[in-house]
């Protein structure tokens, strides 16, 4: 694709990556075939081709973005799904991450917008206020029919206590600031990023993360001063609270680096594991760069810890099917694709991908509060396939996708908590919840 940006733009680190990325697009169109958005719609502009067409025109132009480019910018999932088909190797991620960033700085949306966008910028990365905004949400859901269902803004209201969960499980020690110790002699060690909304939601991910790693020999450290990777925020536009979250984990796991030092960074929510391991061009420009980039060298998957340590399990087959949900920010963000199901295989549970696998559930970080429509149409799409299959759970590796399935349909559980489960560790209740209704059945 040509370009014609002015030098004075390309003076602009992020102006200079986006001309490059744009340069890269040959207009073939094969993206348009698996992105939800376009799959659902049928309009071009909210396809990746089309979004490129709007970004370009609108960093070329150095005006403010219009209500046309933000309302299908805004409707982009970045699930990335773009990139794995992309024949050319467009990274739309950053390009549209400079396109979000752009317009927070030029757009002026609507009062309730924005005041809902800072409402969750400062709500969901601190998990105290997190907590706090759940046991709210939970005394307003008797009161969500009140609410007007015509506007936008009430449909996101509605979301928003549709999603709260009805109970919410104890703060976990675990998850506090302090090193796990390896069971026998210590054969590696880690730093684990509790993230924010998950450890809320749900702290037994991090637990079994835990347990696994130090049975298998590797010590885990909870480091002071990480906390939210800045995904939530990056994914926003909000570029400055984004950064100063990734910064302080930067710090935090540097300082572990040069201390007794770091075999790896585990993260066990694909979403954040996705910006954490783009740090190191986040942050390309900045003082850190060095580290950021080590930081960024050292971040792995859960998936791709367990690999690295040779998981084996313990117990005998459970006799159980699992529909595995490939999480968008890990089979199209991070490449990860057949690892997470390998290991559910080697664990003993019969494995059925739905069909469709490439396209995203709507959870997409806070997408399926902001566009709560689009966000359940795919839901219920990504639903139908997994019922198909006729499996008795369903399994994932990201907090968002296993909170958009979960509810009332089959039971959802995080695949380290499979895989701690059948080596050694307690059974997780969705197990439970599985056989009873396979009994009923």
């Amino acid at each position: 694709m040509q370009t014609n940006f002015a030098p004075e733009q390309l003076r602009d680190p992020d102006t200079q990556a986006s001309n490059q990325i744009l340069r890269t697009c040959v207009h073939c169109g094969f993206c348009t075939a698996t992105c939800p958005t376009f799959v659902l719609l049928g309009d071009e502009l909210d396809s990746p081709r089309g979004r490129i067409y709007l970004i370009k025109d609108m960093l070329e132009s150095g005006r403010p973005a219009t209500q046309e480019v933000v309302r299908h910018v805004d409707r982009c999932l970045s699930c990335l799904s773009c990139m794995t088909t992309c024949p050319s190797g467009v990274h739309y991620m950053h390009l549209v991450d400079h396109a979000r960033k752009y317009i927070e700085e030029t757009y002026d949306r609507p009062w309730h917008e924005k005041a809902l966008r800072r409402l969750l910028a400062a709500i969901l990365p601190y998990p105290a206020r997190f907590r706090a905004a759940v046991a709210g949400a939970r005394l307003g859901r008797p009161f969500a029919g009140l609410i007007p269902d015509g506007a936008m803004l009430g449909k996101r209201l509605r979301a928003m206590l549709s999603l709260a969960p009805a109970a919410l499980p104890p703060p976990s020690p675990m998850q506090a600031p302090q090193v796990h110790r390896a069971e026998g002699a210590r054969r590696g060690r880690v730093a684990l990023l509790t993230g924010c909304a998950q450890q809320v939601l749900a702290p037994s991910i991090n637990e079994a993360t835990i347990r696994l790693l130090t049975r298998m020999g590797i010590e885990v450290v909870i480091t002071r001063e990480q906390g939210c990777c800045g995904a939530l925020n990056h994914h926003m536009g909000d570029h400055d609270p984004a950064m100063r979250l990734a910064r302080a984990n930067i710090r935090a796991w540097t300082r572990e680096i040069a201390g007794e030092g770091l075999d790896g960074i585990v993260v066990n929510t694909s979403g954040c594991g996705t910006t954490v391991k783009d740090y190191g061009f986040m942050f390309r420009e900045e003082p850190e760069a060095e580290q950021a980039a080590a930081v960024s060298a050292l971040a792995m998957d859960v998936s791709e810890a367990l690999q690295k340590f040779a998981y084996a399990p313990s117990r005998e087959r459970p006799g159980l099917t699992i529909a595995y949900h490939s999480a968008c920010s890990l089979q199209h963000g991070q490449k990860i694709t057949t690892l997470p199901k390998q290991l559910l295989a080697r664990a003993g549970f019969a494995v059925r991908d739905p069909a469709e696998p490439h396209l995203c559930c709507g959870s997409a970080g806070t997408y399926n509060l902001l566009q709560p429509e689009i966000a359940t149409r795919l839901r219920e799409r990504k639903l139908h396939n997994i019922n198909r299959t006729g499996a008795d759970l369903i399994a994932a590796g990201n907090i968002g996708c296993l909170t958009q399935l979960g509810g009332d349909a089959l039971p959802v559980v995080h695949t380290v908590e499979l895989l701690d489960w059948m080596a050694g560790g307690p059974e997780p209740p969705a197990v439970g919840a599985a056989r009873q209704r396979k009994a009923a059945a």
